[in-house]
């Protein structure tokens, strides 16, 4: 039975039909282009759910944010995403909202509050966390809806997204457009769960089931929920069902629904049944009704024909937007010269890297009101395993969030209060842990500014520990990840060796604007101590540091494997071994003019690395010197790391299979010789 069409003011009424017509018209246009081979795309229909989006329209501004999934064109354009742009970047064309380097699957468009669309099912809910998170810091009323099919609430991102939104009270609706089938596989073959609200009422808020073919059902549900978030209740979920009358990709009708199933599904098809109920009611006129449904497709056909017209998107853009900077991207050949920092001369404080690292956390958060820290356990008491934030909370209030034993939602939050201009500090205790939160790192935060064209960018910084040469932290405890990390296109990577390095890099990272991961070796986190610059203290990121001159070899090193280098090194002075040692310091940008320059010098070079040496850092680097430097070196640049197996629990084990002092130094004797 329909909703009392007294319930909603007709002009709003009139209003989602608008939206609906629309919609609708995109849908036809593209299908349209797509089995007439005037142009090519993948495209995911939405046949059938045109009202959900329609009914928020007129409750929501471009001011509130919304995250989506490819499935996704009716809540861009609902949204207000300009259609020209929008099929202009399903096309990759230069026209393209983000100038046709995201495509139909990563529609991004700030100005109407279309923060996102993510082609991983799921993925978008952290994200949206933090979009809200960042309202709510600021203080504003503003809301954030973010939509899925019932297939993503199999997703484990999901489930950690919804946990952290009720733990924090988050202004986040979670819009579950259930359509009754998960790609190809219907609800009951793949959840035993009736329903999808009791999901949210386990994690301790609101879940709503409404009908999301009625568009005045909807309209007013979603009234009542969109002001209950926006006035500070917490988050909610919505189970707007619906029917998917289309295809999984492709066009024409659905392959799952068939004969009467289809015509039932067809029957409760929104589009035609607010046509009629318009009509029903004297609303409106047949006249007014196909002058509406004439302009929505006369704005479809335009835009078509403006984006088949736009000139495809070149190469000259292949490597902008990479990141901010375009010559942080490495190439063959790329010799880029960048300053050092100056010499230090100012007041300096003995500290430990966990020191430094708090110290410049808690400068930035001075400097900047953007800047908030999350990660498990960080809060007083303990202060964080390390005890990186020991106080902090006390001192920072809610700007110190520790949060669930949640990777993804961690990286997620991050990743969206990025999106909007904040600048978050997440941790992720253990660089092993990295395989859980990969999907948000290398998916989202690494490549959004890119499939953005720019549109938006994620000033993220994720701090990680790498637990090896220690010892009894076993092979999940113990890996040196980055090798896994450079090889994502968007991420910069540092690796302090000391604790003034902890402090300067990490503060560069928190004020650059792409983002950074900072891997902590926990072999120096307590250990060593030295004089520490006080106050706002930067190194650059892209510039490598020679720690120790020679003449016969260098040693390219970072982190931990430093202090190796640097005892090996003088050690085999006593032999009349003169050894070079460079601390990268930043593994991307990497300073190819420093690695070069003190090669050419030497002659020789050997990089050392405590991360697996097949397929490692050490490898390219090596590559590079031998092709940059073939007619100059004295003997061809190795590497050296970690045999290939994981991080062993014996102590013995672990330090036979990592670069240790004697060790390097029987390489360096075995390449002079």
């Amino acid at each position: 039975m329909s909703t009392d069409i007294k319930s909603i003011d007709p002009g709003t009424l009139k209003e989602i039909y608008r939206q609906m017509s629309r919609i609708r018209e995109v849908d036809k246009g593209i299908q349209a282009g797509l089995s007439s081979g005037k142009f090519m795309f993948t495209y995911w229909p939405m046949t059938g759910q045109e009202a959900i989006p329609a009914s928020i329209a007129p409750l929501i501004t471009n001011e509130d944010h919304m995250v989506t999934i490819y499935r996704g064109i009716h809540d861009q354009v609902a949204k207000g995403v300009p259609l020209k742009g929008l099929f202009a970047e399903a096309l990759g064309r230069e026209g393209g909202v983000n100038k046709g380097k995201g495509g139909s699957p990563h529609i991004s468009d700030p100005d109407s509050g279309s923060m996102l669309t993510t082609a991983i099912v799921g993925a978008g809910a952290p994200i949206a966390n933090g979009l809200a998170l960042a309202e709510k810091l600021r203080g504003t009323d503003k809301v954030t809806i973010v939509n899925f099919g019932d297939g993503a609430t199999s997703i484990g991102a999901v489930h950690e997204a919804m946990n952290m939104a009720g733990v924090w009270d988050l202004p986040v609706i979670f819009m579950c457009q259930n359509n009754l089938i998960g790609e190809y596989t219907a609800i009951p073959d793949y959840t035993a769960s009736e329903g999808f609200t009791a999901r949210a009422e386990a994690l301790g808020f609101r879940g709503v089931k409404l009908n999301g073919n009625d568009a005045v059902e909807f309209h007013n549900g979603m009234k009542e929920i969109i002001d209950s978030v926006r006035s500070g209740k917490g988050p909610v979920f919505v189970e707007a069902m619906t029917n998917r009358l289309g295809p999984h990709a492709g066009v024409g009708w659905s392959h799952l629904l068939k004969g009467e199933e289809l015509e039932a599904a067809k029957a409760e098809w929104p589009v035609p049944a607010t046509r009629q109920r318009l009509l029903d009611e004297g609303i409106c006129t047949e006249a007014e009704l196909e002058e509406m449904d004439k302009a929505a497709a006369q704005e479809v056909a335009e835009a078509i024909e403006w984006a088949v017209a736009s000139e495809v998107t070149g190469e000259d853009e292949m490597l902008l937007d990479v990141y901010g900077d375009p010559d942080t991207v490495p190439r063959r050949g790329q010799r880029t010269k960048r300053d050092a920092e100056p010499e230090f001369t100012g007041e300096t404080k003995t500290m430990a890297m966990f020191e430094a690292v708090q110290d410049a956390l808690d400068l930035s958060m001075q400097q900047d009101e953007g800047v908030y820290c999350l990660g498990e356990d960080i809060g007083d008491d303990p202060g964080g395993v390390f005890k990186c934030f020991k106080g902090m909370q006390t001192k920072w209030g809610e700007r110190i969030r520790p949060t669930p034993i949640a990777e993804q939602a961690i990286i997620g939050c991050a990743t969206g209060s990025a999106l909007v201009g904040m600048r978050p500090v997440a941790e992720i205790m253990f660089a092993d842990f990295v395989g859980v939160c990969m999907d948000q790192i290398t998916n989202h935060a690494a490549k959004q500014r890119y499939m953005s064209g720019a549109k938006t960018n994620v000033p993220l910084t994720i701090r990680m520990v790498t637990g090896g040469g220690i010892g009894g932290f076993g092979a999940q405890h113990s890996q040196s990840t980055e090798a896994a990390l450079l090889h994502q296109p968007g991420l910069k990577i540092v690796y302090p060796s000391s604790p003034a390095e902890a402090k300067g890099l990490l503060m560069s990272c928190i004020f650059d604007e792409d983002p950074c991961v900072q891997m902590e070796s926990m072999m120096l986190t307590y250990s060593m101590k030295e004089e520490v610059p006080v106050g706002d203290y930067r190194i650059p990121l892209g510039v490598a540091k020679v720690k120790r001159e020679g003449t016969d070899i260098t040693l390219v090193t970072y982190g931990w494997q430093v202090m190796m280098c640097l005892q090996a090194a003088e050690k085999l002075a006593e032999e009349g071994i003169n050894v070079e040692v460079l601390d990268l310091r930043t593994l991307l940008p990497l300073d190819y003019d420093r690695i070069l320059t003190s090669v050419e010098k030497t002659g020789r070079a050997l990089v050392v690395h405590a991360a697996v040496e097949f397929c490692g850092l050490g490898s390219e680097i090596a590559s590079t010197i031998n092709e940059e430097l073939f007619t100059k070196l004295k003997a061809p640049a190795s590497r050296f790391g970690a045999a290939y197996a994981p991080i062993a629990y014996s102590k013995t084990i672990e330090t036979a299979q990592v670069p240790n002092v004697n060790s390097i130094m029987a390489r360096v004797r075995e390449m002079l010789k």
